[in-house]
C-alpha cells in the first residue's frame, strides 16, 4: 500500500479517485490538499472517508504557495502524487490570466520541485483536451503544465522519481460541465442555449477517469502523456438526450472556445503509440522508433460517438453524482 498526496483533492476527479482507493485498500494515508476549507469539512463527512478517517489527512494551502507544498509533503513518507489543483473555467481564466498562471504553471513547477525535494516515487498531473493545440488561456497554461512535467524527467539527476501526465476530455457532470448546466435550464421554461449546432466533445465519466489514472500509474516510466480513447457526442444529441421537446436557443462561440477538441494534434501524432485502449505520446527527447503513426485524435474525426440513447443512459446512471448546484 502507498501513501497519496493529492493536490485539488476535494474536487470531483479527487473525492472519486480516494473512494476507489479506500474501497480497494490501495492506500496506507491519503493526504489532500486543497485551498478551500468548506470543501473540505463537505469531504470528511462522506461515511467512505469518515470511516477510514485514521487514513485521512487534510491540509490547507495553495499549489502557488511552494513552502505550504513542501510543508506539507515533508515527513508524510509520500509514494505517489497527483496533481489535479488547477483553475479551469474558461471565460475566467480567459478574464484573469495572470491568476492563472500563477495556479496553472508556478503551481506545477511548486509540485515538481516539491515532489524532488520529498523523494516521492511517481508524479502524475491531470490535463485536458484543451492543452491539446489550444486557442485559450486555460489549455496554453495546462499546454505549458504538460511540458514542465514531461520535462522534469531531465532534470530529476539521480533521484529515483517519474513524472508523466494523464490527458482525457470532458468529465461528465464534474464542475464546469456542460450536463448539470442543461439539467438546470430543463427545470425552467426557458430554452437551452447552445453555442453552436456543429459542436462535438470528447466525454468521459468520473470512474473511468480514475480508472485510467490507476492504470496510468501502474505502466509510467516518466516522460509519456497518457491519452484514453473515449467516444464523443454531439452538442445537439446531448440536449435531446435531456429533452427533446425543449426549445434550443444558439448563443455563438464563446471567446477562447472551439467547435472540435483534440487530444492529440498532428504534431504530437508523429511521436504517438497506440496500445489497445488509449495512446501514449512520448517525449520529443526520446529518440522513438513510432509504427503505424496516427494522424490525429480529435472529438469531431472520432470513430465512436455516443448515441442519444446511450447519453440518456450515462444520466441517468450518473445523475446523482452531477454537480447541479455549482
Amino acid at each position: 500500500m502507498k501513501t497519496y498526496f493529492i493536490s485539488g483533492g476535494t474536487g470531483s476527479f479527487g473525492k472519486e479517485f480516494v473512494s476507489v482507493l479506500l474501497k480497494k485498500k490501495l492506500a496506507k494515508k491519503i493526504i489532500i490538499f486543497s485551498r478551500d476549507e468548506y470543501k473540505q469539512s463537505q469531504m470528511q463527512k462522506m461515511p467512505l472517508l469518515e470511516k477510514n478517517k485514521k487514513i485521512m489527512r487534510y491540509f490547507i494551502g495553495d499549489v502557488r504557495d511552494k513552502e505550504r507544498v513542501l510543508q506539507t509533503m515533508h515527513g508524510n513518507n509520500i509514494d505517489i502524487v497527483i496533481h489535479a489543483a488547477a483553475l479551469k473555467h474558461v471565460p475566467v481564466t480567459e478574464y484573469n490570466p495572470f491568476e492563472t498562471i500563477k495556479t496553472n504553471i508556478i503551481g506545477a513547477q511548486n509540485i515538481i520541485e516539491s515532489s524532488m525535494q520529498n523523494n516521492i516515487k511517481k508524479v502524475i498531473a491531470l490535463s485536458t483536451d484543451k492543452a491539446c493545440s489550444p486557442i485559450n488561456l486555460y489549455g496554453a497554461t495546462k499546454l505549458c503544465s504538460d511540458k514542465l512535467f514531461v520535462a522534469a524527467n531531465l532534470f530529476r539527476g539521480k533521484k529515483k522519481i517519474d513524472f508523466s501526465v494523464v490527458r482525457y476530455g470532458n468529465v461528465l457532470g464534474s464542475r464546469g460541465s456542460v450536463v448539470p448546466i442543461f439539467l438546470r435550464q430543463n427545470l425552467t421554461s426557458k430554452p437551452f442555449t447552445i453555442t453552436d449546432k456543429r459542436m462535438t466533445r470528447f466525454n468521459i465519466t468520473i470512474s473511468d477517469a480514475v480508472t485510467f489514472v490507476l492504470s496510468s500509474l501502474s505502466k509510467m516510466k516518466g516522460g509519456e502523456i497518457f491519452v484514453p480513447k473515449i467516444p464523443s457526442y454531439r452538442i445537439l444529441d446531448l440536449v435531446r438526450a435531456i429533452n427533446d421537446k425543449k426549445k434550443i436557443k444558439y448563443i455563438g462561440i464563446r471567446a477562447g472556445e472551439k467547435l472540435h477538441e483534440e487530444m492529440i494534434s498532428t504534431t504530437d501524432a508523429t511521436n504517438t503509440t497506440e496500445h489497445g485502449k488509449y495512446f501514449i505520446i512520448h517525449p520529443s527527447y526520446k529518440k522513438n522508433k513510432i509504427k503505424n503513426k496516427i494522424k490525429n485524435f480529435s472529438s469531431e474525426n472520432n470513430n465512436k460517438f455516443i448515441s442519444t440513447k446511450e447519453i440518456i443512459s450515462i444520466i441517468k446512471k450518473n445523475i446523482y453524482s452531477f454537480e447541479t448546484d455549482k
